[in-house]
Order: C-alpha cells, then sequence, then structure tokens
C-alpha cells in the first residue's frame, strides 16, 4: 500500500514523506530521538564518522572480522584502523582486546555486532566514557536484537544499520543513523546531501558530503517491514531453533547457544563451524553446492584482505580466532519463507557430508 501511494503520488526521490515517516518510527523503535534514512549500511558508517569531526591520522578501534566497510570507512576518511580479536563462542569484538589497544590516539570504536550475538557492552562504554572515546554501534546485523534488555542500536554516539537484501528489515539497498545527539544529527543530514546551502544559497557548500539519500519507495518498503519486525525476529529464531535441534547432538559441527548471560540468539544467520579435523569450510561449502544447497562463508579477516595488505595498512598482524572463524565457518540458508521440509533437507545433507 505503501510503494503504490508513494507511486500514484510521483513522490518517488528522497523528498518524499514517507522517508521522514521511516526515519522517526524505525528511531521510536530503537529508542533514539533522530533517525537519518541514507543509501546503504556503508553510507551510513561513514557519514557517523565524518560527524564525529576527527583528525587525519586519530585512531579508530574497530574489528578484525567484520565486512570490510568497517575498515574502509575509516581509511577513506584518513584515519587509522586499529583491528581487535573476536571471542570464538560469540563471534563479536573482544571488550579486552579493545581496552589493551586503547590509547591517546584512541578517538572513536566501531562496536559491530556480528550474526547472532551483539558484542558485550558494558567493559567497552564504561572505558569510553571515561576517556571521551565516541562509540559508533554498527547494529546492521541486530535489528530487534536486545543487550541486557536494551535495544541495540540505542548505544553510543551514533548507531549504524543496514537494509540490505538479507537483513531482518529490507528497503533492496538502504540504510539508517541513529543517534539522540541533535547537532550530530543536524550534520548527517547535510552530509548524506552533498552539504547544501539553504534558501537562495543553496549551492554554497561548506563540507564534503555525499549523495547517499534513501528514495521515497525505498522508505515505503522500510515502513511496511517494519510493520512486521516482531514477526520477523519470531520467525528467525523458530528456523534457528529447528536447526540447534537437529544439528547440536553432531560433534563435528559446532552450533552457538540459542542464549548467552546477555542477549538471546537472534539468528540473522544461521552460523555454524566445521570441526577442523573433519574438513575446511570451504570444502563444505562445494560439496553442499553440489548437493543443491547454498551456503555462504564467514566473514574474510580485514588483516588478510588483498587490497588492504597492497596498501600495508595492517603490518605484521595476526588474529588467530578471526581467522578460525572464516577457515571453519560458514552459514546455511535461513530466509524467511524457509519451509520445514527443506530446514530437514539441509541438515540431513549437512550431517551426511560431515
Amino acid at each position: 500500500i505503501y510503494v503504490k501511494n508513494s507511486l500514484n503520488t510521483n513522490w518517488i526521490s528522497s523528498e518524499g514523506p514517507y522517508v521522514k515517516k521511516f526515519e522517526e518510527e524505525f528511531s521510536k523503535f530503537n529508542k533514539r530521538k533522530f533517525g537519518i534514512a541514507v543509501s546503504s549500511g556503508t553510507a551510513a558508517l561513514e557519514i557517523s564518522l565524518k560527524a564525529l569531526k576527527l583528525k587525519p591520522r586519530d585512531e579508530i578501534i574497530i574489528p578484525a572480522f567484520s565486512i570490510i566497510s568497517t575498515a574502509l570507512c575509516v581509511i577513506k576518511l584518513g584515519l587509522r584502523p586499529v583491528l581487535v580479536d573476536c571471542d570464538l563462542s560469540t563471534w563479536n569484538m573482544m571488550p579486552e582486546q579493545i581496552i589493551k589497544k586503547i590509547n591517546r590516539k584512541t578517538k572513536g570504536i566501531i562496536i559491530t555486532h556480528i550474526y547472532g550475538f551483539p558484542v558485550d557492552l558494558e567493559k567497552i562504554i564504561k572505558i569510553a566514557r571515561k576517556k571521551n572515546i565516541k562509540i559508533i554501534e554498527d547494529a546492521a546485523e541486530m535489528i530487534g536484537q536486545k543487550y541486557k534488555n536494551r535495544m541495540c542500536g540505542s548505544f553510543g554516539e551514533a548507531s549504524t544499520f543496514s537494509f540490505y537484501a538479507n537483513k531482518h528489515i529490507t528497503t533492496g539497498e538502504g540504510g539508517m543513523i541513529l543517534t539522540d545527539n541533535k547537532k550530530f544529527y543536524e550534520k548527517c543530514v547535510s552530509l548524506r546531501n552533498l552539504c547544501f546551502g539553504s534558501g537562495n544559497n543553496r549551492f554554497d557548500h561548506d563540507d564534503i558530503g555525499w549523495n547517499y539519500r534513501l528514495t521515497n519507495v525505498q522508505a515505503a518498503i522500510g515502513c511496511g517491514q517494519l510493520k512486521n519486525i516482531n514477526w520477523i525476529i519470531k520467525r528467525k529464531r523458530e528456523i534457528g531453533k529447528r536447526y540447534t535441534d537437529l544439528l547440536k547432538t553432531n560433534n563435528r559441527i559446532y552450533i552457538q547457544p540459542e542464549r548467552n548471560k546477555f542477549a538471546k540468539n537472534i539468528y540473522w544467520v544461521f552460523g555454524i563451524l566445521i570441526n577442523p579435523k573433519i574438513d575446511s569450510a570451504k570444502n563444505i561449502i562445494s560439496k553442499l553446492r553440489k548437493l543443491k544447497v547454498g551456503t555462504r562463508p564467514f566473514f574474510y579477516p580485514m588483516h588478510k584482505q588483498p587490497v588492504l595488505k597492497k596498501m600495508e595498512i595492517f603490518k605484521k598482524t595476526y588474529f588467530p580466532v578471526s581467522e578460525k572463524l572464516y577457515e571453519q565457518g560458514l552459514y546455511l540458508p535461513s530466509g524467511l519463507t524457509l519451509k520445514e521440509e527443506e530446514i530437514k533437507v539441509v541438515s540431513q545433507k549437512l550431517k551426511m557430508i560431515v
């Protein structure tokens, strides 16, 4: 209905009313004051980081195990990314390593929640406040997740989200920045729209911004999706539980628990680790593909990325857990339309192979 209305009224650009509606409803859902809809989760990170007004070569702590967007936004802005390894049980940044890497040059931390569980935030936030270090909470994979009963995406100076096709809420492509700081909000709004001036001075630009706008049609899709968010979360957890029930007794496969001490698994994807004595994830993926089961590998560690190695950004670094996760990890089909019989077939074929 929303999309049809957007098309019928000819409001298809970023000026349309559904953009504002989506921003307001999404920020309310995540217990934030302000929302800025943008063209992708990557754009959300880049705008948020620039809005912090940091100096060249300031250090930003990021996870070694993450999508490359986390590093690219830091590098593009002339800042220095500092990597930390992740915990083998949650696959998330280790708070102890973050605290060890903090020094006088540290000005920000991008806390990226990975796959099913959030980062254990408490210690990180405490020391960041003490040392005036800014936090960007990358909640791209955590729409609807909670950390200790508080919404993921409600922490830090800003939180960022992705609405790519495989996320809990999708607009095809798209993203969102949330914040409680009005000045920060106003700067982000300007940066996503080429830093245009106002009134008769529209074409006077006072900073380097980008065209990172979300269209009214995409926002209309987002508004419709948001109405179903509780069902989407429930369905994802149902899929995760079915896989867990079918695979938990197989000691050649490691699966994450349904909950830990600070969160309940939201199963953005259903990830598994293959026992290294059996095979590599890469080989298992190939074998499953031959049996008509599509899977995805885990993230390639940041310090191993070919482009970043060429640039010599991370020299003589070793992050064993991130490397282990890549070598042994893959995730199984977990789309919302997955049927019970399909979950059984995937599980049977996986068990047969391993």
